[in-house]
C-alpha cells in the first residue's frame, strides 16, 4: 500500500486531524492514482476515536487543480474502468469515516479535485492570500469536464446539485461552467468564508465543533451526507432536471450528466457512479472528447 498523507492532530481543536494533500506536481496537488492511493492508505490509518477531519492542500496555488487528463488519455478502456472505480471507491471512504469532515479550500477546486471535496460533510473556503499588498487573484470552483466533452467521474453530477440551487448546478455541470469563489458563496454552496487565508484551518475547526453533530445524524453508509438522494435534497433534485433538461446544451457531455443525475434519483448512488464512469470512458473516445482534450493539452502547453 502507498505510504499514508501527513496526517496532524490541531493542538487548538483537540481530537481534530488535518490530513494534507501533498503537491505532486511541481506547485499543484492533482489526483493521479499514485495520489489516490496515499489517500487510501491514509483514511485506512486514520484515528478511529477523531473528533473531526479537516482536508487540506499543501498546495498555495489550489486545493486540487483536478484529475490528472494525461494519465486518463493514456489509459485504456478497462484501465480507465479501474482508475475510476479506484477514485470512487477511495473518496467513499470519507463518507465511512466516525467522525464529521470538512474541506478547507484556500485555492482552485475543479473537477475531480471539487468531487474529492464534496465527500466531506462542510466545504469551508478562503480567498487567496494577500499578495504584495493586493488582494490575491480570484479563483474558481466547479465541474469543467463537460467544457471538455466529458463528464465528472467522481459522483459530481449528484454533489453538487445538493448543496446550492439545485437547477443551477445542474446547468453549469452540463455547461462545464464553474463558479467564482465569490458566486459560489453567494449560491451558498460554501458552508462558511474564513476570514482570511491564515484562518483557514482554525474556521474548519470551529465548523466542525459547531455543526459535527448534525453531520454525524446522517447514516454512515458509504454514501456522501449530501448528495441527490437524501431526503434533504431528492425533490429538488427531481424538480430541477425536468425544468432544466430542456435548456441544457445539446452535446454529449450535457447529456451524460442528465443521465447520471436520473440514474442518482432512480437507482441510488451506486447507479449513479456506474453511469458516470461509463459515460466518461465513452466520451473520451469521441472525436468532441479527444479534440477538446488535446485543445486543452496545448493551451496548456503555452503557458
Amino acid at each position: 500500500m502507498a505510504n499514508p498523507l501527513p496526517t496532524v492532530q490541531l493542538d487548538s481543536a483537540p481530537g481534530i486531524y488535518v490530513l494534507t494533500l501533498e503537491p505532486n506536481q511541481g506547485p499543484m496537488v492533482v489526483l493521479d492514482e499514485a495520489l489516490i492511493g496515499r489517500i487510501e492508505a491514509s483514511l485506512t490509518a486514520f484515528p478511529q476515536d477523531a473528533a473531526g477531519m479537516i482536508l487540506a492542500s499543501g498546495s498555495p496555488r489550489v486545493f486540487v487543480a483536478g484529475a490528472d487528463l494525461k494519465q486518463i488519455e493514456g489509459l485504456d478502456g478497462p484501465g480507465l474502468e479501474r482508475y475510476l472505480a479506484f477514485g470512487q471507491r477511495v473518496f467513499g471512504m470519507i463518507s465511512r469515516l466516525p467522525c464529521a469532515t470538512a474541506a478547507a479550500i484556500n485555492g482552485a477546486a475543479l473537477g475531480g479535485g471539487l468531487e474529492l471535496a464534496m465527500h466531506c460533510d462542510g466545504l469551508v473556503a478562503a480567498r487567496a492570500p494577500m499578495r504584495d499588498g493586493q488582494p490575491g487573484k480570484p479563483y474558481m470552483i466547479g465541474l469543467p469536464e463537460a467544457g471538455l466533452s466529458i463528464c465528472p467521474g467522481w459522483g459530481g453530477t449528484n454533489l453538487m446539485p445538493a448543496r446550492m440551487d439545485a437547477r443551477e448546478a445542474i446547468q453549469r455541470t452540463a455547461e462545464g461552467r464553474p463558479m467564482s469563489l465569490d458566486e459560489a458563496v453567494a449560491a451558498r454552496f460554501i458552508d462558511v468564508l474564513a476570514p482570511s487565508a491564515e484562518g483557514l484551518i482554525p474556521t474548519a475547526a470551529k465548523w466542525l465543533r459547531e455543526h459535527g453533530s448534525a453531520a454525524l445524524a446522517v447514516r454512515r453508509d458509504g454514501f456522501p451526507s449530501r448528495w441527490i438522494g437524501r431526503s434533504a435534497s431528492r425533490s429538488a433534485a427531481m424538480a430541477a432536471i425536468i425544468e432544466v433538461q430542456d435548456d441544457l446544451p445539446k452535446t454529449d457531455a450535457a447529456a451524460a450528466v442528465v443521465r447520471a443525475v436520473r440514474a442518482g434519483l432512480e437507482q441510488g448512488w451506486p447507479g449513479a457512479l456506474e453511469v458516470e464512469r461509463k459515460e466518461l470512458n465513452r466520451l473520451r473516445y469521441t472525436d468532441a472528447g479527444r479534440s477538446a482534450i488535446r485543445a486543452f493539452f496545448e493551451k496548456s502547453a503555452k503557458k
